[in-house]
Formats: C-alpha cells, sequence, structure tokens
C-alpha cells in the first residue's frame, strides 16, 4: 500500500498539467519551403526515349517567375516527333482522299445499278408482250444484279475508308500528344528556385528544374512527438533566423498524421538525432522576406 502511494505521488509530480506544460509554448526547428513543397520537373519517358532524353532548349533560368503552361525546355525527341505529326497528318489527308474517291465510285456504281435496274423492267415487260425475246429479258436481269452487286461493295469500301480515316485520326492524336509530350510547360505558377541539368545533357531522376509556389511560403517545424498533443491547427507562430531580419509570425494550417526520423538540419551533436518527429506546416503571414530563402534552417515557436 504504502508502494502504491508513492507511485502515485510520483506520477502526479511528473504529470505535466501539474507543472503547466500544457499551457507552454512549443520550440522546434524547422525549414522554410514553399507551398506544396518543391517540385521537380521533368520529361515524361517516350518510346523515342526509353533510357532518358537529352535536353536540347532551355527557356527558363534560376528565379525566373513562370505562369502555368508556359514553355520551359524541349528535348531531343521533338524533332523525331515533329516528323512523325508530319507523316500523321499526310496520312489523314490520304485517308480523307480515299474516302472522296470511294464515294465517287460508290456513286457511279449505284447510278449505273440504277439504269441496269430499269433496263430489266424494261426488257421484261417487252418479253412479257411478245417483243423481245427470253434471252434478252435474262440478259438485261443479270447485268442488273450485277450491277446491283457492284454498288453494294462500293458502298462497303465507303465505309471502310472512313474507318481509315478515323485510325488515322488517332493515330494523329496519338502522336501529337507525344511531340506536345516532348516540350515541357510549367504545371503551375511559380518561381524556378534551381537548374538541375543543361541543354546538351541527358535529364535524369532529378529532373530538369525545380519550381515552387513562392506566392505562400511555409515553415515546417520539426515537432517531438512528446510535444504534438500541445500542438492544434489555428495557433500563432513565430518564426526566426539570423538570416532573416525580425522575426516571422505565422498560423498552424497542417499537422501530418505520419511520424518520422528527425531530420538531420540541426548542427548540435548533442542533440536527439534518433528522435521521432511530426512535421507542422505553419502558413507565413507575409511571405515576402521568405520568398527567396527556400529550405533555410528556422527556429520555431509555437504559441499555446
Amino acid at each position: 500500500m504504502i508502494q502504491r502511494r508513492i507511485l502515485c505521488a510520483a506520477a502526479l509530480l511528473l504529470s505535466p498539467a501539474l507543472w503547466g506544460q500544457e499551457g507552454q509554448a512549443v520550440s522546434a526547428l524547422g525549414r522554410l519551403e514553399p507551398e506544396h513543397g518543391i517540385v521537380r520537373v521533368s520529361a515524361p519517358s517516350t518510346p523515342e526515349a526509353i533510357l532518358g532524353a537529352v535536353l536540347t532548349e532551355l527557356h527558363v533560368k534560376e528565379g525566373d517567375d513562370v505562369s502555368a503552361g508556359q514553355l520551359i525546355a524541349v528535348t531531343d525527341t521533338a524533332a523525331v516527333l515533329d516528323a512523325l505529326v508530319r507523316e500523321a497528318q499526310a496520312g489523314l489527308v490520304f485517308a480523307e482522299k480515299e474516302v472522296e474517291s470511294a464515294r465517287s465510285k460508290a456513286t457511279e456504281a449505284c447510278v449505273r445499278a440504277d439504269v441496269a435496274a430499269r433496263e430489266a423492267e424494261r426488257r421484261a415487260r417487252l418479253h412479257a408482250q411478245g417483243v423481245a425475246g427470253e434471252e434478252e429479258a435474262d440478259s438485261a436481269r443479270g447485268e442488273a444484279e450485277a450491277r446491283k452487286a457492284s454498288c453494294a461493295s462500293a458502298s462497303t469500301q465507303v465505309r471502310l475508308s472512313e474507318t481509315g480515316v478515323d485510325v488515322a485520326r488517332a493515330h494523329l492524336a496519338r502522336i501529337q500528344a507525344e511531340a506536345d509530350r516532348s516540350r515541357i510547360h510549367a504545371p503551375f505558377d511559380g518561381r524556378v528556385l534551381d537548374v538541375t541539368v543543361q541543354p546538351g545533357e541527358l535529364i535524369t531522376i532529378e529532373g530538369i528544374v525545380e519550381l515552387g509556389r513562392i506566392d505562400r511560403m511555409f515553415a515546417i517545424a520539426e515537432v517531438y512527438e512528446t510535444d504534438i498533443r500541445r500542438v492544434r491547427i489555428g495557433q500563432s507562430a513565430t518564426i526566426s533566423s539570423p538570416a532573416i531580419e525580425g522575426d516571422l509570425s505565422g498560423t498552424v494550417r497542417r499537422i501530418r498524421q505520419k511520424v518520422e526520423k528527425q531530420d538531420q538540419i540541426g548542427t548540435d551533436p548533442a542533440a536527439r538525432k534518433d528522435a521521432r518527429i511530426i512535421e507542422v506546416a505553419i502558413e507565413l503571414d507575409d511571405s515576402g522576406p521568405a520568398a527567396s530563402l527556400t529550405n533555410l534552417q528556422v527556429d520555431v515557436l509555437i504559441h499555446p
């Protein structure tokens, strides 16, 4: 019984509520980054560049502001694909001419069939009247049936030719889409934070450029898992760094649902490198001072 009372007393002494920890601010190391982080823009793989594409044109430089859809770069597959597009366009024109020719032949064949059918009817009436012989009537009927078959065959050829046009259009659309992929465009409005490849070099997994939405900057705080229960959406925070004149203010917007090992952003050899942390995204009230300082290490204080 005495031992249990001692343990209960110790638990109360160690309770955060007794010492007011629930009302204390939370401090953490962090980094600055644009909204949704840094995006590496790369070239998609194509059948013409299975092992990777070579950059041939670069239309931006580090620090440039770009708009969504703006041309950033062109790969070496563009020339080949442009030629294939022209070939597909010619194929479509040829298919359309084939349809015109088939329709013309079908019209002629069906007109001849109609004439032959009327002639067969006339010969049949004359035969019935005893004016024409049976051989003439049979010959006219055979000619009419042959012309009718020719008309049907020509009409079928028209439908086949029209299908050929559909196939040619689909082929052109596919080649055009692949050609468009050889020209890299900005996926959103942002700033070029880094250029990772130059014309003449092979495009690797590092991509071509790194883009960021610097109009909305965040401080990503690495909060110890033991402190995360004192962090809530909507809390205010103060961000500071020797590289920034004065302090920045912000608001907690997101708390990640995943616990991770602490990032090696500290320089203190006594720091808890094996600690478990949860990332907390704090939107800055004024992104201007931080717009050109992506990945800057900062000190974060989240107010209760």
